[in-house]
């Protein structure tokens, strides 16, 4: 973890806060009945499972209106170090980014893709 965790983590919420504050109303109860989870990195299970280190996020469990059958909860995932990384060390970056995968990943458990988010203007 690295001397900038708090001011990464803090921003990271303020940031997914405002996003999810931004999402029309039906798609914001939605927003704000999954948790988000913020880490380092991606954990040596999940590299060990085939997932990059770089990984920005990523969504776990089901889709909403699916059944969970997976056995996870739904959650998202965000890597702050590696989305810090990505930005390059650039405050307006990162909170961008920030924003980018918290949509990406949203979208997954909403159950679209990416186009299917740039149609709705979430992206």
């Amino acid at each position: 973890m690295s001397e900038n965790w708090n001011w990464l983590l803090e921003t990271a919420r303020a940031e997914v806060e405002q996003t999810v504050r931004n999402l029309p109303p039906d798609l914001r109860l939605h927003a704000e009945s999954i948790p988000v989870t913020y880490e380092s990195w991606p954990s040596e299970a999940l590299i060990a499972e085939g997932w990059e280190g770089d990984l920005l996020g990523m969504y776990i469990g089901d889709p909403v209106g699916v059944a969970e059958v997976s056995g996870a909860p739904r959650q998202i995932l965000l890597f702050l170090e590696n989305l810090w990384d990505f930005a390059e060390e650039d405050q307006a970056v990162y909170q961008e980014e920030i924003r980018i995968t918290y949509i990406h990943e949203f979208g997954h458990f909403l159950g679209l893709d990416e186009d299917e988010l740039a149609e709705r203007g979430l992206l």
